[in-house]
């Protein structure tokens, strides 16, 4: 009998924060063995990217759709100390403030207890055309599980 083949990897949510490991390959570091900054860029995205799929956020049914998708509005990232090749590193993901069309998250770069970067980004929701449009109600329900306020004025 064959073996099923793996899976990939999914977080976890836990009391509100969406825990997401990775490991830091060969590809992500420069020629010193350090985590090249802009890869943190994209853990901290595909932690975001899979914190929506638990939630039940279905993004590219609502491209498939033309109803629009998320869309990074604004970010600002503080590097604090350097994650090397074969470190495993918990990005941790808590939803700040849910509004109409853009959500507020904050997320953690962690080796264990030592805190490699962190970073606010709000991400918006945005018809095929590009302009800002109110988030499906779905959507706004499946945050409002791991979302401690919400920002009406957005």
């Amino acid at each position: 009998m064959a073996q099923p083949l793996p899976s990939p990897v999914t977080g976890s949510i836990r009391d509100g924060v969406h825990y997401y490991a990775v490991r830091a390959f060969y590809e992500d570091t420069d020629l010193s063995g350090v985590v090249y900054h802009a890869n943190y860029l994209r853990w901290f995205e595909r932690a975001r990217s899979d914190l929506l799929d638990l939630i039940g956020v279905d993004q590219r049914a609502a491209v498939e759709a033309g109803e629009g998708a998320y869309s990074v509005a604004d970010l600002s990232i503080r590097y604090k100390a350097p994650a090397r090749l074969g470190d495993i590193v918990l990005i941790e993901t808590r939803a700040v403030k849910l509004g109409r069309a853009s959500v507020e998250l904050a997320q953690r770069a962690l080796r264990a207890e030592t805190l490699l970067a962190d970073m606010d980004v709000r991400v918006g929701f945005v018809s095929p055309d590009g302009r800002p449009r109110r988030q499906p109600d779905a959507w706004l329900a499946a945050f409002e599980t791991v979302a401690p306020t919400r920002n009406e004025s957005r």
